[in-house]
């Protein structure tokens, strides 16, 4: 049976590099970035990161075609990807072996949030909660210190419990008529 173990000897060293590079003086921390556009006629949201592209879609009773997650469901999965993540660097900084790693999100989002005569509920995902799933010969005391740490150090997790102003601008422009394109 593989376990994680061994990844995690390669994920120590990766760390340590970044930590070496981001201690460099100049160091830039870079620019994220992900487009997203909606097609015609399905209305399904193509989420382009880098050289990656996601699907994003609503389920059928909500005009989709099941094509892929819902934003919402895609941010408990980004939650659950970076809580699994962080726990893997923090596993291998402080050394505690991993045989399985596994995280579960959950949370509820109710589609009447903010519609009237339901403005008290939120038009946001609420109640999330996860639980780490983890199967380890490491001592109770070892785990408690490498959730604390995830608690303490995972970005997204701490975006979502320290939310940020988000500045946003809209770029709008007319249709080109055929004339005009002439």
């Amino acid at each position: 049976m593989s376990t994680l173990n061994e990844y995690l000897v390669q994920k120590r060293i990766a760390h340590q590099a970044i930590k070496e590079r981001i201690a460099q003086p100049g160091f830039e921390p870079p620019t994220l970035s992900a487009r997203v556009s909606a097609e015609g006629r399905s209305g399904i949201r193509r989420i382009r990161i880098r050289d990656h592209q996601v699907i994003s879609d609503a389920p059928p009773n909500f005009a989709g075609y099941d094509l892929g997650p819902t934003s919402p469901e895609l941010q408990l999965g980004v939650l659950g990807s970076c809580v699994t993540h962080i726990t893997l660097i923090q596993a291998a900084e402080l050394g505690v072996p991993l045989d399985s790693l596994e995280v579960e999100v959950e949370g509820v989002f109710d589609p009447r949030g903010g519609k009237p005569g339901f403005e008290h509920i939120p038009v946001y995902p609420q109640n999330l909660r996860y639980t780490i799933h983890i199967v380890s010969p490491a001592s109770a005391e070892a785990i408690a210190e490498l959730h604390a740490t995830v608690e303490r150090t995972c970005p997204i997790l701490n975006l979502l419990r320290r939310p940020q102003e988000v500045v946003s601008t809209i770029s709008h422009r007319q249709p080109e008529t055929a004339e005009a394109a002439a």
